[in-house]
């Protein structure tokens, strides 16, 4: 009874407390430099087994949050709100996936600096926590813009060659955009008198005042995703990243965005959501037709998949806007689906780069004569990120699209272009990369995967491919809570209709 009433607050502070004990470690040896990497590798292990008993407690039916926690704290107006529903719950589980893997990428990749960069990783998750479980707006706000901070500081002090312009890009365009989310939260407190957003959704903001509301957290939300054509930071900033800070990037931090409109744009502001629903096709189309022709001009693995997240963001959106339980089931079934395949993309761009220091395309060819292990795993991400059915890649993007049908043909016909052009890039990348002749000297020694690479990666493949042949676990979990949000998306909508 104990770990149900309280397992949303021990699923976000435990990363905290682990953080403290990687700083109390003594010493700089290398035996306490193990010490540090075991004990954040513990500590998000164990936050992953508690993100897995929470959903198997968890009731779909129940469409209410649940494991709720609401005390109190600053002056009556900020309190201290936890809660999940269908639509937040499987985001507390992928991160709690995704964190103990980054930590064992970053086993013998990062060797300067250690205890920082586990304290920063560690830090980072209990933030990106906290933005799926709290339902006190002002909190939202300070864990939706304090995951900038230890991100900004991995990929400036642990990035590439031009990892202090990536960051300060990242952080500049993020924190502008978050402004105007401040502004509105402020906004929304005055008309309601309350942050609880368990309170906000039933509360009915006037029409004019909607539209204001939902430009200013677009604007935050937009550029965190990233939208076209708000992306301009995402490419640079995964570039100079290091492997584990791309994959936190693009599979969690990215979904933010998406939470976002989830949770505040469509049900808060119903009627300007109805308004602004074309003006978020266009941009999605846009992402997706114009991000992927970009990533066929690339040069660079790291920014052709990068790219490729736009891409597959823009069916993101689309599919939230379309205001139908396929496009939403599909957008969130999208978000979870992209964070298994980008992530181990990323991983596997990782895996040769650890041994050729070099992400250029042309540096590569024939690896499949060396790493023929690694050649079937990079290809079936590959067609699980171009959405080949039987691959959790498909699901999303189908529903999606059967979404978008049903409220505008031509705005489907083009996002369908789309998937031509992702194969296009995607299969040109991977032919490049591991087929032809090994001809350069340099790989000619190279090595297939360790088993520390294995243990990594051999998960999201599972994974991958399971939620590609049985999505029931993962739409199950989100259906009610996406039926509800619907009908009373639709009830708004119709009552303003009835009203003119």
């Amino acid at each position: 009874m104990i770990l149900s009433d309280n397992i949303l607050s021990i699923i976000t502070f435990l990363p905290l407390v682990g953080a403290l004990f990687v700083l109390l470690v003594p010493g700089n040896d290398a035996v306490a430099l193990n010490n540090m990497r075991r004990i954040a590798l513990a500590t998000t292990l164990v936050t992953f087994v508690l993100t897995l008993i929470m959903w198997s407690m968890f009731d779909p039916s129940n469409i209410e949050f649940q494991f709720v926690q609401n005390f109190e704290w600053i002056g009556n107006v900020i309190g201290y709100r936890v809660g999940v529903d269908g639509i937040s719950v499987l985001f507390v589980v992928l991160t709690g996936l995704l964190m103990p893997l980054c930590v064992l990428t970053s086993w013998e990749s990062v060797k300067k600096r250690v205890r920082e960069y586990m304290i920063a990783f560690l830090i980072l998750e209990m933030l990106m926590m906290g933005v799926f479980t709290t339902l006190d707006l002002a909190m939202f706000y300070v864990f939706f813009e304090g995951g900038l901070i230890p991100m900004f500081l991995i990929i400036g002090i642990w990035g590439g060659k031009r990892r202090i312009q990536a960051s300060y890009k990242f952080f500049f365009y993020t924190f502008v955009g978050s402004v105007f989310m401040l502004l509105a939260i402020m906004a929304m407190y005055w008309h309601a008198g309350t942050l609880d957003i368990t309170q906000l959704l039933k509360t009915e903001f006037p029409k004019e005042m909607q539209t204001w509301l939902w430009l200013a957290f677009f604007a935050s939300f937009a550029v965190k995703m990233p939208m076209w054509p708000f992306h301009r930071w995402l490419p640079e900033a995964h570039v100079e990243a290091p492997t584990a800070g791309s994959v936190v990037l693009a599979a969690i931090l990215l979904k933010m965005g998406g939470y976002g409109f989830l949770r505040f744009s469509l049900p808060m502001f119903p009627d300007a959501s109805a308004y602004f629903a074309n003006f978020v096709f266009v941009l999605s189309v846009g992402a997706i037709v114009i991000t992927s022709l970009i990533a066929l001009v690339q040069t660079d693995i790291k920014k052709l998949i990068a790219y490729s997240s736009v891409a597959h963001m823009g069916f993101v959106t689309m599919g939230i806007f379309t205001a139908n339980v396929y496009g939403i089931e599909g957008a969130i079934f999208q978000m979870i689906s992209h964070g298994f395949i980008s992530g181990a993309l990323f991983l596997s761009v990782g895996v040769i780069y650890d041994r050729m220091h070099t992400r250029e395309i042309s540096a590569y060819g024939g690896l499949v004569e060396r790493m023929p292990k690694y050649a079937a795993i990079f290809m079936i991400f590959t067609m699980a990120n171009v959405g080949l059915p039987g691959t959790s890649g498909f699901v999303g993007e189908f529903l999606v699209l059967v979404a978008i049908f049903q409220v505008n043909t031509w705005f489907a016909a083009i996002a369908t272009l789309g998937v031509i052009l992702s194969a296009a890039y995607a299969l040109w990348l991977y032919r490049r990369v591991i087929f032809g002749a090994l001809t350069k000297e340099s790989l000619k020694s190279i090595l297939d995967l360790n088993t520390r690479e294995k243990v990594i990666i051999y998960p999201l493949l599972i994974l991958t491919i399971l939620f590609g042949f049985y999505p029931a676990p993962i739409l199950d979990t989100i259906s009610p809570a996406v039926q509800a949000l619907v009908s009373n998306y639709s009830l708004s909508i119709g009552a303003d209709l009835l009203a003119h």
